[in-house]
C-alpha cells in the first residue's frame, strides 16, 4: 500500500464508525474496572471479618464444667454471698417484676382467688395468731350495699364450723343470719312484740366449767347488777348516779334472796317500793325513782312483753351457731340496744368458759349497735379480751365514716369506736364510693395504689389488709352457698 492509499485507509478508520468502536471499548474497560474494584472490596471485607472472628475466638475464654478455680469459683461448698441492697418498693418492683405474694399458707378456710398471684387464698385468724403473723384476731369488714360483704362474712364463719369453731350473732337487725343458723344445725332466737318468746335478763346463764359454787354465785350476782344498771342507763340515755346504783343493788339482793327464779318486774317493784327495813329514812325510794320508772318501760310500758317473765328460750353454747334475730324490733333503737345488752350478757358467761372452744362473734349492721354507750362498752371489752376468750370478733358496716356518727367528736364513745379498729389487724375493704376514699385511706393507712383500687372492685372482690400485708381477693361461693346467702330475694323476686 502506497502512502496515498494508507492515508485514505486512515481517513476511513477515523470516520464515524471508528468513533463508535472507540466508545464501546472505553465503556467495556470502565465496566471491567468497576467490577474488579467491587470484587476486591468484597474480598477485603470478608478477610477483615474472618480475621476479627478468628481474633475473637482466640480471645474468648470458656469456663470448665467444674467452674473457675480459686476464689472466683461459682461451684463451691461455701455460701454464695452478695452485698446487701436496700431500696424503695417501687424501685425493687421494677428490678424484680415477676415476684408475687406467696399468700398466707394453706392452713385455714378457703376464701377465693388472689387476683395478683392467681393462687388460692385461705384465712383463719386462729392459725395466723398461732403462727405469729397477727396479734389481734378481730376483723373489720366494710363495703357498700351490694358489694358482697355479707356473703363473705357468712361463708367465713360457716366454713369454719367443720374446723370446730362456733358462731355467735348477738344481734341480727335484718334477720339475715336466721336461715344460715338453721342450715348449719344451730338456732335462731327470734324476739319481738306479739311473739311467745321471752328473755329474762336475770337468768343465771351458762355456768363455765371449773368454778366453785361461791365463785359462780358471786359471778352471777355481779353480772346481774351490771346488766340491770346497763339496761337502766340505756333507757335513760345517761350514766347512773351512785345513789341509783345503790337502789338497784338493794332491790336486786332482796329479790334474789326470796325467789328461786327472779324476774325483772320483781326488781322494778322493789326499786319503786323498797322494803321498810332497807329504807329506814324513806330516801331509798326517792333515790331510785327514775331508775325504777325507766326499768318499768321494759315490763309495763312500750317495751313490755319481752322481759316481764321467765325465759322461754335458752342459750345453748354447744350448738354450732346461735343468732338473736332482731328484725321484728329493728325500728325501735332502744329495744334493739336492750335486747343486745341482754344477749351479750348471756354470751359473756359462755365466752368465759375455758372449755368453750374457739368462736366467731358477728356484729352485723355495726353502725346501729355502736350508737348505744352501754353496748359499745361491752363490745370494746370483748374485743380487748378476744385472745383471752379465744374468740374472733367481726365488725360489719358500710363505710368507715359510720364511725363518725358514734358520739361527738372527741367524746369517749368516739374513742371507743375508733379503738375497735385499732384492735383489729385484719381489715377487709370492699367497694367504696369515691367520696369515701380519702377517709378510708387515712383511717386504715392505705397507700395511693390501694386507695385507687377501691372504686373499681367488682362484686365479691375486696382489699385485704392483714397487718402490713395486702391482698386483692376474689371471693368464691359454692352454688348452694350463693342460694343460701342471697340477700336480694325481694329485689329480684326469687325464692330461696
Amino acid at each position: 500500500m502506497n502512502r496515498n492509499e494508507e492515508r485514505l485507509h486512515t481517513s476511513v478508520l477515523v470516520g464515524p464508525e471508528g468513533e463508535r468502536r472507540k466508545h464501546r471499548k472505553a465503556r467495556r474497560q470502565a465496566a471491567t474496572a468497576i467490577h474488579t474494584e467491587e470484587r476486591q472490596t468484597r474480598l477485603t471485607e470478608a478477610k477483615t471479618r474472618a480475621d476479627a472472628e478468628r481474633e475473637e475466638r482466640r480471645n474468648t475464654h470458656y469456663l470448665p464444667s467444674a467452674g473457675e478455680p480459686g476464689s472466683a469459683a461459682l461451684r463451691t461448698p461455701g455460701r454464695f454471698r452478695l452485698p446487701r441492697h436496700q431500696d424503695t418498693s417501687a424501685a425493687l418492683a421494677g428490678a424484680y417484676p415477676f415476684l408475687a405474694e406467696g399468700g398466707l399458707g394453706s392452713q385455714g378456710v378457703f376464701v377465693g382467688q388472689d387476683l395478683y398471684s392467681g393462687g388460692s387464698f385461705v384465712y383463719d385468724p386462729w392459725v395466723l395468731y398461732k403462727q405469729g403473723l397477727i396479734t389481734a384476731p378481730n376483723v373489720v369488714l366494710a363495703g357498700i350495699v351490694g358489694s358482697g360483704k355479707s356473703s363473705l362474712a357468712k361463708s367465713l364463719y360457716t366454713r369454719s364450723i367443720p374446723f370446730g369453731r362456733r358462731v355467735y350473732v348477738p344481734g341480727d337487725p335484718k334477720g339475715e343470719h336466721t336461715a344460715v343458723a338453721e342450715m348449719v344445725g344451730g338456732k335462731a332466737i327470734v324476739l319481738g312484740h306479739g311473739l311467745r318468746n321471752r328473755l329474762n335478763p336475770l337468768d343465771e346463764g351458762h355456768r363455765p366449767s371449773g368454778l366453785t359454787d361461791f365463785e359462780w354465785t358471786t359471778q352471777v350476782a355481779s353480772r346481774r347488777r351490771d346488766l340491770i344498771g346497763a339496761l337502766a342507763a340505756t333507757v335513760l340515755e345517761r350514766s347512773l348516779s351512785p345513789l341509783e346504783h345503790t337502789a338497784i343493788d338493794v332491790a336486786l339482793t332482796a329479790v334474789v334472796s326470796s325467789n328461786d327464779v327472779p324476774i325483772l318486774p320483781m326488781v322494778v317493784d322493789r326499786i319503786l317500793t323498797p322494803d321498810p327495813v332497807d329504807d329506814e329514812d324513806g330516801r331509798l325510794a326517792e333515790d331510785g325513782r327514775l331508775v325504777g320508772h325507766a326499768l318499768r318501760r321494759l315490763v309495763a310500758g312500750d317495751l313490755q312483753g319481752l322481759f316481764d317473765g321467765p325465759s322461754t328460750v335458752t342459750f345453748d353454747p354447744s350448738l354450732p351457731m346461735i343468732s338473736l334475730d332482731l328484725s321484728r324490733v329493728a325500728e325501735n333503737s332502744t329495744l334493739v340496744s336492750v335486747l343486745m345488752t341482754c344477749s351479750s350478757a348471756w354470751m359473756e358467761s359462755a365466752l368465759m368458759d375455758p372449755n368453750g372452744g374457739q368462736r366467731w362473734v358477728i356484729y352485723d349492721e355495726a353502725w346501729r349497735l355502736m350508737s348505744h354507750p352501754a353496748l359499745l362498752k361491752r363490745m370494746d371489752a370483748q374485743w380487748r379480751m378476744a385472745r383471752h376468750y379465744g374468740i374472733a370478733n367481726m365488725l360489719i358496716f358500710h363505710k368507715l365514716t359510720d364511725l363518725d356518727n358514734v358520739g361527738d367528736s372527741g367524746s369517749a364513745m368516739r374513742a371507743l369506736a375508733s379503738s375497735l379498729l385499732a384492735n383489729a389487724e385484719t381489715r377487709i375493704i370492699y367497694r367504696q364510693e369515691s367520696d369515701q376514699l380519702g377517709v378510708t385511706a387515712r383511717t386504715l393507712g392505705l397507700t395511693g395504689t390501694e386507695q385507687k383500687l377501691l372504686p373499681g372492685l367488682g362484686t365479691g372482690q375486696g382489699l385485704w389488709r392483714i397487718k402490713d400485708r395486702s391482698f386483692v381477693i376474689q371471693h368464691q361461693l359454692h352454688p348452694d352457698e350463693l342460694t343460701a346467702f342471697d340477700t336480694t330475694t325481694r329485689m329480684t323476686g326469687g325464692t330461696k
